[in-house]
């Protein structure tokens, strides 16, 4: 087993079938509340795979657990779990489905898919870093979301809809 990490020109160096690893994954999430406050907030990665061909080529998928969200405030907690936000009982998942991956001259990777929240898919495009050795792999990859976009609009004393959301998702080859 190889510990040398890889350095990404060309994702065929990590040919092969991939699984999440949910206890070493983390999901994150920046919003303002009410003009200024800053709500800070987790959600977990329950399931994940990503399968790359000898030529590169990528597609995957990583499941959040909607019902998962922590903000350290029970009561705001249980409303993000109501019709308000993402009627959890309804749309118990939210997903990002890969569809391709590049490399970029910056060393980062664009992966480009579909996510799919509150039973709305939209595309998405986003650029991550990605470091391993030929048995694991972490990709790390900060982005804003507009969940207006997914149908949640629910906004009181001024609180965005824009979200900063940094995933890191660690994989293992199967």
């Amino acid at each position: 087993m190889s510990t040398t990490q890889l350095k990404i020109t060309d994702l065929s160096a990590y040919a092969g079938t991939w699984t999440l690893d949910p206890a070493r994954s983390s999901v994150e999430f920046l919003t303002k509340a009410m003009w200024v406050l800053t709500v800070k907030g987790t959600v977990r990665a329950v399931d994940g795979t990503a399968t790359v061909g000898a030529d590169g080529a990528m597609t995957g998928s990583i499941v959040f657990d909607a019902a998962s969200f922590d903000t350290k405030n029970k009561k705001r907690d249980a409303h993000l779990r109501t019709e308000d936000f993402f009627e959890v009982q309804k749309y118990p998942t939210i997903t990002f489905a890969v569809t391709g991956a590049s490399p970029l001259p910056t060393g980062q990777v664009e992966l480009t898919g579909e996510l799919t929240v509150h039973g709305r898919s939209r595309p998405v495009t986003v650029q991550a870093d990605v470091s391993g050795t030929q048995e694991q792999a972490t990709v790390t990859a900060g982005f804003d979301i507009d969940r207006s976009a997914w149908g949640i609009t629910w906004s009181k004393l001024g609180a965005g809809l824009s979200n900063l959301v940094t995933v890191t998702a660690t994989f293992t080859r199967s």
